[in-house]
């Protein structure tokens, strides 16, 4: 059984969710809820649960201010938000689980599904953790590295390293330094969210490409770019324009 603490300062919030485990989830016990940072981290101690429902917007804290005080503690974390912001990203960056509110039944089965996976498996989100409190430490940053979900558990990627991303239906390729390949079963779309506020920049429906490997564009009604490692990437007729003003503004700063 599955020892749970759901996080929420609106107790309508704690009762919907308490109310969809104990229907969908029956691997699932509720063993206290908390509507504060603080009485959450009392909780925490006390019972020392296997998974955290954490909310991340709360009047006198947030949620990741709570990670930093337990982070000794050994347990998986689902986050839980009203909000699709910078937080959302970098959630998603680290590969961890989030649910947006209303909670959607089905996502929330997925959600305790992969956390009693981890439970029960070698795989930990520590690491994960880790990288997410580093990232939301400096919100003006950009994130150094981009958990790829493996067979096997999660594999950092420092996101320097990554030369494109190239969309195979649902799926998508990381064409990485070195010549390594890895597939992920997410679409680019998400991956694009995710690396907005870095240096990349989807120049066809196919690829989203790392503007610091880009080598070379050839002209053409689209044209296209070569890569740092060779490969070739179309580029869509409306993206060109953009490619050119963000290649120049990126060529003036190398200059400086």
């Amino acid at each position: 059984m599955i020892r749970s603490i759901l996080v929420d300062d609106e107790q309508i919030g704690r009762d919907l969710l308490a109310d969809l485990l104990g229907a969908y989830c029956p691997n699932v016990s509720v063993v206290a809820q908390a509507d504060s940072i603080a009485s959450a981290r009392a909780a925490i101690h006390r019972h020392e649960p296997n998974l955290v429902f954490l909310d991340i917007e709360m009047p006198m804290g947030n949620g990741f201010e709570l990670l930093e005080d337990v982070r000794e503690l050994p347990f998986e974390v689902v986050f839980t938000t009203a909000f699709e912001q910078y937080a959302v990203r970098a959630i998603r960056a680290s590969a961890l689980d989030y649910l947006l509110k209303p909670i959607n039944r089905d996502e929330l089965v997925a959600a305790v599904a992969k956390a009693e996976r981890k439970l029960t498996g070698s795989t930990s989100t520590r690491p994960n953790l880790e990288a997410l409190l580093e990232s939301l430490r400096h919100p003006n940053s950009e994130p150094s590295k981009l958990a790829l979900p493996t067979e096997d558990g999660l594999l950092m990627v420092p996101i320097d390293d990554i030369i494109r991303c190239e969309a195979e239906g649902s799926y998508t390729w990381f064409h990485l330094v070195g010549g390594e390949r890895r597939m992920v079963s997410r679409p680019l779309k998400e991956f694009e969210e995710m690396l907005a506020e870095t240096n990349f920049m989807r120049v066809h429906h196919s690829h989203l490409v790392n503007i610091a490997h880009v080598r070379r564009y050839v002209r053409g009604e689209g044209g296209e770019v070569v890569m740092s490692d060779n490969s070739s990437v179309l580029v869509a007729r409306r993206k060109k324009e953009e490619l050119l003003r963000t290649l120049g503004a990126a060529g003036q700063r190398r200059r400086r």
